[in-house]
């Protein structure tokens, strides 16, 4: 039997469920990859609590440039500094860039959400 209260945290739950930030990630794809991305998919730069220079800031990533592509193989985090860089540069393209040299970032060195963006289309 359910009563008021359990129909109100039900449609809380589900209201959070659908929710989206400004870039249309909805709530739940937005924790599942805050949970996985804990360093910038590119650098590495460690993401922590405490207060990181604005470069070093966690930002949304679209892998491929496509912001219709909302899913958990096209969303990540990266640091403000390496999403600046990269801007709407193909994935491969912009690996074979001078910040990409200078920061010792290689198809090897990348996350493996990023290899297997990279595998599945082909270096695109």
């Amino acid at each position: 039997m359910s009563g008021p209260g359990q129909k109100r945290k039900a449609k809380a739950s589900a209201k959070s469920y659908l929710t989206m930030n400004r870039w249309n990630i909805p709530t739940w794809l937005e924790q599942e990859v805050i949970d996985r991305d804990r360093h910038c998919v590119y650098c590495g730069a460690r993401f922590t609590s405490a207060k990181l220079p604005r470069r070093s800031r966690p930002s949304w990533e679209h892998i491929i440039n496509d912001e219709n592509i909302v899913t958990r193989e096209n969303i990540a985090l990266c640091c403000i500094g390496c999403n600046a860089s990269k801007g709407t540069k193909d994935l491969a393209v912009w690996l074979n860039s001078k910040y990409c040299g200078h920061h010792g970032i290689t198809r090897h060195t990348v996350a493996p959400i990023i290899r297997t963006a990279l595998h599945s289309n082909n270096g695109a």
